[in-house]
């Protein structure tokens, strides 16, 4: 039973002011995944404990877990494209389908992440003598901005997209060497492999997977992102987007851990791109 029938065939159980919320809920689910707490409690005129008690009702750990399994009960629409979309959408209605269930996913996934690990791979990579950033089909382009964003920061970075050569690379690591591995499913076989060698040569491994996964059971360190997208059946998009704002993250804090001295290589380095550029006055 997804979450939406559970509410509808719960109804007896709430309380007045929870029924208020329930009634909101059923009325625009979609509304109500990119509400935050307070918007929801102002849009059902009823207290922010009271959208708390309502959740823990429904048996999940609080509003961000109650917005992952609204989220996926919505998961419906055409196979392999995008799971909100219908076969009768028009450019308006898929454009802002697609958007609105972008930044829904964002703040679950934001809501989902755990700053302590977060802190803990900042301090890995910062300490690491290389890093490797490896994925595959769509987590690739994921891999290949992380190289971009870590080539500025005047540390040895690895990137390849090919199997065979993420796999010679990953026998020449150390312990010194940090591995991020990016997979949203975290079933990708080769992916698996590659992590069980490189920790057989004892080097870190990081894994931007789903939690549980048998890629997450191969890692050293996982950082999980719930995003509520079956790749297995529609494109990968919300779960794309968010590994790369996760990359972000990595890279201002590792910007942001090497301290002032460092920032001011960073501007240098921006610098000498300035003749790369035309002149916005010349535009």
């Amino acid at each position: 039973m997804n979450i939406l029938e559970k509410i509808s065939q719960s109804q007896a159980l709430f309380s007045k002011s929870e029924r208020k919320v329930a009634e909101v809920i059923l009325a625009n689910p979609q509304t109500a995944i990119h509400s935050s707490i307070a918007t929801l409690a102002k849009m059902s005129n009823v207290s922010e404990p009271t959208v708390n008690r309502f959740c823990r009702r429904l048996d999940t750990k609080g509003f961000p877990d109650f917005k992952l399994h609204l989220a996926q009960s919505l998961a419906n629409g055409t196979p392999y494209v995008n799971r909100h979309v219908e076969e009768s959408d028009g450019p308006d209605e898929y454009t802002k389908k697609i958007f609105e269930s972008t930044m829904a996913a964002l703040e679950v996934a934001r809501q989902s992440l755990d700053v302590n690990i977060i802190n803990r791979v900042v301090d890995l990579l910062t300490q690491a003598q290389k890093i490797s950033f490896f994925g595959l089909g769509a987590s690739a382009s994921v891999a290949h901005d992380a190289l971009n964003k870590f080539f500025r920061f005047n540390v040895p970075v690895v990137y390849f997209d090919d199997i065979l050569m993420q796999r010679m690379s990953c026998m020449n690591s150390s312990e010194e060497d940090v591995v991020v591995l990016i997979s949203h499913t975290g079933r990708t076989k080769s992916l698996v492999e590659i992590a069980q060698i490189a920790r057989g040569n004892d080097a870190t491994v990081i894994g931007i997977t789903s939690k549980d996964s048998p890629l997450a059971k191969e890692c050293s360190l996982v950082i999980s992102l719930d995003v509520p997208e079956d790749t297995d059946m529609y494109m990968p998009m919300a779960s794309r987007i968010a590994q790369l704002t996760l990359i972000d993250v990595l890279a201002t804090g590792f910007t942001l851990r090497r301290g002032t001295k460092f920032r001011e290589n960073l501007k240098r380095v921006k610098d000498t791109l300035r003749e790369s550029r035309y002149d916005k006055k010349q535009q």
